[in-house]
């Protein structure tokens, strides 16, 4: 059947198995916007506030499903709006694709009213782009744009098609969603060499990242533990792939991870690292990190494998091929050194976590607060974070029960990713969504919170109020002795009557019984409900490995305010 270029990309979204989009209209997207209309009975659009706040809620879209999310933005600034949250999903390996328009293609290159190269543009972030100046390339254009954002390593595509090919005609057929491209399996010398190194350890520590979660791996991952008598740690994109409650999981480790698992890793004899960057936030030192300790690394990307890290054994390719082959192979085995090493470990966490309590009184700090949000929150919540204290004691405190129930810009540190996020995850899933955020992140992008309210979308966000920006201060106190340049914010804005003033719900908490009151009410309202949560602006993030140090200069106990590390 005939269709124009703009019926052909709605319909080839249709194909793609596509039933929701984030988007925000504009003059060279007319006319997707009015095929958008004729398909309504097919595909969902959420109009949000900014096409910022669309690109993040694709991402949380997909990270929430493992689904391609999809955004669109007009040309010039509407499309390098999108520009902020396509880093954000390419530096996090994140499946999306971005549909731009543009001025017809006889007003390409002569700096048209709103003409610009967002294919140029966005080259360095994207897994690959498509300028589409002809309507016969058009729907192969969208199709492979999907393959290539699934496939392998994920990440972002954009598509720019030029208003006079979304008004062009031509011949449209509807094809099968095709395959990913394949990956090259693991020679079965390399899964040999992995088992022997496995079996030949002592205390071996299995290390998880986004590609472990995003393939899915929890269960299976958790079977080799028990198997290899291993524990568990993982990166903050590896967060919520194992459930909290396994006894072999130890949490995140790194820069801000649990000490247990910081250490674990530290001592262990052999790490297997699965879908992991080793990112200088988990390594800490490069030279110092794992001297000694054998090193397996398996990822799809053969850029990843040696580029922080020298490694004893990269496997490069079908990553869930190759685990479940050495999983399959390796021996049963006990370790009760190891298990009593990891559980001192334990025991000294838990004095921290002890001492931390004690300390509050009756205040409300981060841990109980998340205390209560734990307690009260639905099954299968999903979190997700803004960027800053907030998202890393989310990471630390939050209780995940199902795999993609964290959503969080990690490689980019995106302030003001997690209410767009929040929105495309809650769209996405329809399961509870509570968006943790601070004070400084919420103000970047706020202005969604009219789109939640417009779709009441029964969203709990919780704004850890500290008046500061707190990451930046915590490092002035700790680094700098105390010199706050313009991390105090001292801004006016009543969060609750910000609220109110959108359409939401709005509430304030100063003490733990004011904020378990409020967040009982806030899962039981049917839209969007913001919780103003105070916590001292001195609460600091621990255990931190300082910059540039190891994990034998872990801090555990905040220093005086004002002290300089020098």
């Amino acid at each position: 059947m005939k269709l124009t270029g703009a019926e052909i990309i709605i319909k080839t979204l249709i194909e793609q198995g596509v039933t929701d989009v984030f988007g925000y209209p504009g003059g060279q997207v007319i006319n997707i916007y009015d095929a958008l209309y004729k398909y309504r009975d097919q595909i969902n659009h959420v109009l949000t506030a900014h096409e910022q706040g669309a690109s993040h809620a694709a991402d949380g879209y997909s990270r929430a499903t493992g689904k391609v999310g999809v955004c669109i933005a007009t040309s010039g600034p509407g499309a390098t709006n999108l520009v902020t949250g396509i880093a954000t999903a390419m530096l996090d390996s994140i499946p999306m694709v971005a549909i731009t328009g543009n001025v017809p293609c006889s007003l390409i290159g002569k700096d048209s009213f709103q003409e610009i190269d967002i294919t140029g543009i966005t080259l360095p972030i994207t897994k690959h782009n498509y300028f589409v100046n002809d309507i016969a390339k058009l729907a192969d254009s969208i199709r492979e744009a999907f393959r290539i954002a699934r496939s392998g390593r994920p990440g972002p595509v954009l598509v720019d098609v030029p208003k006079d090919v979304q008004v062009a005609t031509y011949e449209f057929e509807e094809q099968p969603i095709p395959e990913k491209f394949p990956l090259k399996k693991a020679e079965q010398c390399e899964i040999n060499e992995a088992i022997a190194l496995l079996n030949a350890s002592k205390r071996p520590y299995i290390y998880i990242g986004g590609g472990a979660a995003g393939l899915g791996l929890g269960h299976e991952i958790e079977a080799l533990a028990n198997k290899l008598d291993a524990y568990i740690g993982c990166t903050f994109m590896g967060l919520s792939a194992v459930n909290n409650d396994c006894d072999r999981f130890l949490g995140m480790q790194g820069m801000h991870g649990h000490y247990a698992s910081s250490m674990a890793q530290k001592d262990a004899d052999l790490i297997l690292g699965i879908g992991v960057r080793f990112s200088d936030r988990a390594t800490g030192n490069v030279a110092k990190y794992a001297k000694g300790t054998k090193v397996i690394q398996l990822d799809p990307d053969f850029s990843e494998i040696n580029k922080n890290v020298l490694v004893d054994l990269g496997i490069v390719g079908d990553v869930k091929d190759a685990f479940l082959r050495i999983a399959a192979g390796v021996d049963k085995a006990d370790h009760p050194d190891w298990k009593a090493v990891v559980e001192a470990h334990r025991t000294r966490e838990a004095q921290f976590d002890a001492e931390q309590r004690a300390q509050a009184g009756e205040r409300l700090t981060p841990r109980r607060l998340f205390d209560i949000v734990n307690a009260n929150k639905l099954p299968h919540t999903v979190f997700v974070t803004d960027v800053g204290q907030h998202q890393m004691w989310t990471a630390q405190y939050a209780e995940f029960d199902a795999p993609r129930r964290f959503v969080s810009s990690g490689g980019l540190g995106t302030m003001g990713f997690g209410l767009g996020a929040a929105i495309g995850a809650r769209v996405a899933t329809g399961d509870p969504t509570v968006l943790i955020t601070g004070d400084g992140s919420f103000g970047m992008n706020l202005n969604e919170l009219a789109t939640a309210v417009s779709y009441q979308l029964p969203l709990v966000i919780v704004i850890v109020n500290n008046g500061v920006l707190g990451m930046v201060r915590q490092w002035q106190t700790l680094f700098f002795g105390g010199r706050y340049s313009n991390t105090v914010l001292e801004r006016k804005t009543n969060f609750v009557k910000l609220a109110e003033a959108f359409g939401a719900v709005g509430m304030a908490a100063a003490t733990p019984e004011e904020l378990e009151v409020a967040f009982r009410q806030a899962v039981k309202v049917n839209g969007p409900v913001v919780i103003d949560a105070y916590i001292d602006k001195d609460e600091f993030v621990l255990p931190m490995l300082p910059p540039g140090g190891s994990i034998e200069d872990i801090i555990t106990a905040a220093k005086k305010k004002g002290e300089s590390e020098a």
